[in-house]
């Protein structure tokens, strides 16, 4: 248990960010499997700049690595090029 006013603040502050992380990097991994999912390269194409954009919004947040973020865009691109 906290002893002091600023742990005790920091355990709430540590709250609130663990539940908007999680549901930022959730919402964020549907997308991704939505994405691959898709079997039309025109909706891709719609949808790639939107889940890249989401990606480095975790990355600028650090809620997932920039290298984690690359490597994914990255995946997702060449998904995107294999598709008729």
């Amino acid at each position: 248990m906290a002893n002091h006013k600023s742990s005790e603040k920091r355990i709430r502050q540590a709250k609130a960010l663990r539940l908007r992380n999680r549901y930022v990097s959730r919402t964020t991994r549907n997308k991704v499997r939505k994405f691959r999912s898709t079997d039309s390269k025109e909706e891709a194409q719609k949808m790639y700049p939107e889940v890249c954009s989401m990606l480095d919004k975790l990355a600028k947040k650090n809620v997932i690595h920039q290298n984690k973020a690359n490597n994914l865009k990255s995946k997702l691109a060449a998904h995107m090029n294999q598709l008729s």
